[in-house]
């Protein structure tokens, strides 16, 4: 999806609609986590000015993460609502370090539309059921909460026997024989 700027000169008399759907799988590529992204809708509006592009895009879609603690598949819907501004002005752009420099004749915001979404990604999901999971294990791991470790430890501790008194306990199992 790009835009010439040639073609929105065009369109001074007002704010020029947008409502298109945008393909960001790329994001997989650059956050691992994110195990799917189905195509995001983008709507807005676009203004120009002699200098400057401005625009309002919101970008509403879902992504797919891991759950924190069962590494199940979890759909994590977002929205993303900004204002973004492109100049191909020198003078316009030393001003304000928040305007994206334009180079070429096109504009390119699927980088832009990319890094939003890598900034929406949280730090940790949890599925639905995953405050009532208290065990699991795989190869090589086990997850188990804190109550649930506690009990163990204090099971173990009842059935250990003292190793000061394990001469003595044998000693008694011989006599019963």
């Amino acid at each position: 999806m790009k835009w010439s700027i040639h073609q929105l000169r065009k369109f001074k008399q007002g704010a020029i609609p947008l409502d298109e759907v945008v393909d960001l799988g790329a994001v997989k590529e650059r956050n691992p986590e994110i195990r799917d992204i189905p195509p995001v809708q983008l709507t807005g509006y676009c203004t120009v000015g002699s200098k400057k592009i401005s625009f309002h895009f919101r970008l509403e879609g879902s992504m797919t993460l891991p759950c924190a603690r069962t590494w199940q598949d979890v759909h994590y819907p977002f929205l993303i609502e900004t204002d973004e501004q492109f100049s191909w002005d020198e003078h316009v752009l030393a001003q304000d370090d928040e305007i994206h420099p334009l180079t070429g004749e096109m504009i390119d915001p699927m980088p832009l539309f990319e890094e939003l979404v890598l900034l929406e990604v949280p730090m940790q999901v949890y599925c639905d059921d995953a405050d009532s999971m208290t065990e699991a294990s795989g190869a090589g791991w086990s997850y188990t909460t804190d109550d649930e470790y506690e009990k163990q430890q204090a099971e173990e501790q009842e059935t250990k026997t003292d190793p000061r008194l394990a001469d003595l306990a044998r000693f008694f199992e011989s006599d019963n024989d």
